[in-house]
């Protein structure tokens, strides 16, 4: 299915999609795809931030047997790599991490929001957030199917991988969305995917430690989020047209 422009649809409308999305990646991880010991649960948040999709480890001992899922050792393959191995200094970054009670977070999978970047203090916040799980050895998958903004002018992943490596990044010609998956350690490893509206979502690796790996399976549960939207609400993301009653 292609991907659709959501720069067109109301903020609202987005939120909703972004929930339904959020547990269709969920339960698509939980179903077979994570290794033994490791869960990924929506975290509950409270306001206007987003929730993300999380993966937990149950227990310390998870990764030395770690067995049965699809998680691999072998490299992923994407359009760009970069790497770095420079320490992360966050200038906002007061946060304190807070285990889960089923075990330490290990990856955090965040689904870029309007509200992420509404102004320079919420794209500042969403960038320090994610340099913090990278400081604390948590990696991250970012997905963002919003363009450009005078804030994030080349895209979100150069917003965040300024603050570890200043280097030039431009997207190709028609893509300006952005799929990149971080993996945190001594090396720190970016594995970006330029996407565009109208494109099928490739699988994306999520690192759950260096050198171990799980595709997450972007295009089936999209279709599925979207297969399950309201038909009026299809229709307003389509069209751009959000006059329809309960399309305010």
């Amino acid at each position: 299915m292609p991907l659709h422009h959501w720069s067109h649809a109301l903020p609202e409308l987005f939120h909703d999609f972004h929930q339904s999305w959020s547990i269709r990646i969920k339960d698509a991880l939980n179903a077979g795809r994570l290794p033994k010991g490791v869960i990924a649960l929506v975290e509950q948040k409270a306001g206007a931030v987003q929730p993300d999709v999380v993966a937990l480890e149950s227990r310390r001992e998870w990764l030395a047997d770690a067995r049965g899922g699809t998680a691999t050792t072998t490299r992923p393959v994407t359009r760009l790599v970069r790497r770095s191995t420079k320490e992360i200094y966050a200038g906002r970054a007061n946060r304190i991490v807070l285990k889960h009670h089923l075990g330490q977070t290990i990856a955090v999978i965040e689904i870029v929001s309007p509200g992420n970047k509404h102004s320079r203090g919420a794209l500042h916040d969403f960038v320090d957030k994610t340099l913090e799980f990278l400081r604390h050895g948590i990696h991250v998958l970012v997905i963002d199917l919003l363009p450009p903004t005078p804030r994030d002018p080349f895209g979100i992943h150069k917003a965040i991988w300024d603050e570890i490596e200043e280097e030039p990044f431009t997207f190709p010609e028609g893509k300006d969305r952005i799929l990149v998956s971080y993996e945190t350690g001594a090396e720190r490893a970016a594995y970006i995917e330029p996407v565009g509206v109208g494109d099928v979502l490739p699988e994306m690796p999520l690192f759950l430690a260096n050198d171990l790996s799980v595709l997450v399976p972007l295009e089936s549960t999209y279709q599925a989020a979207w297969s399950a939207a309201p038909e009026e609400f299809r229709v307003a993301v389509q069209t751009a047209q959000f006059d329809s009653p309960g399309i305010q």
